[in-house]
């Protein structure tokens, strides 16, 4: 194996975060630059983390891994793809229920509209979420480390695996930030709906994810 080969599998294994990055940024489009650099950090340190534990668990954990991965990622990430759609669902019936309010007041005096700070809370989501989806994205990261155990048994690994995992996560920090951002500029264009939409994303990547490690 070459350098080149290992950001091929960095760029690889990156793509769900991307995928979840991008929902993020769409879910909460006025997301802040320190809390967008903290969703492609996590991202990024599971990356590292998990070649790191395959590669030290060896062989005995590679079966396992290749068993449960596809169903574990599936599960967390439909979890978290139907929670934000339901969510959403949920603000705009609120939404429209406070609107047809407003139409039958007599004065418009009587309804004030939502302050800045309200609809800036509007799809935030918490460390708890963020951690999920970080181990939801990198689970099939553990077989890759298992993979990394058995190339430098063979002398055929460039570096060290924990060099090669800082390389994984590293292109996944980058490419995370890039997809939230992007996100951050479609949700900020369709924030009604947006929330619907990443969550859909999420349960079309982990259905993705399952179709890939059954078939």
């Amino acid at each position: 194996m070459e350098i080149w080969e290992v950001v091929l599998i960095g760029v690889a294994l990156s793509m769900d975060a991307v995928a979840v990055g991008l929902t993020d940024g769409m879910s909460e489009p006025h997301m802040g630059r320190g809390k967008t650099c903290l969703v492609a950090a996590v991202f990024a340190v599971f990356q590292f983390l998990m070649p790191v534990l395959g590669y030290y668990a060896g062989y005995a954990f590679s079966s396992v891994v290749e068993k449960v991965a596809p169903y574990v990622s599936f599960a967390l990430l439909a979890l978290i793809g139907v929670k934000m759609i339901v969510d959403c669902a949920l603000e705009l019936y609120k939404k429209r229920r406070a609107a047809r309010a407003a139409s039958s007041e007599d004065t418009e005096g009587d309804f004030a509209p939502p302050e800045p700070s309200e609809l800036s809370r509007k799809g935030k989501f918490g460390v708890g979420k963020l951690l999920l989806q970080g181990i939801a994205t990198s689970i099939d990261a553990l077989a890759v480390g298992v993979t990394f155990f058995a190339l430098d048994t063979a002398d055929s690994l460039p570096m060290s695996a924990i060099w090669c995992s800082v390389i994984i996560g590293a292109i996944t920090f980058a490419l995370s930030f890039c997809a939230v951002l992007l996100g951050k500029r479609a949700g900020d264009r369709f924030s009604d709906k947006a929330e619907i939409a990443g969550g859909v994303i999420l349960i079309g990547v982990g259905l993705k994810i399952l179709l890939e490690g059954i078939l």
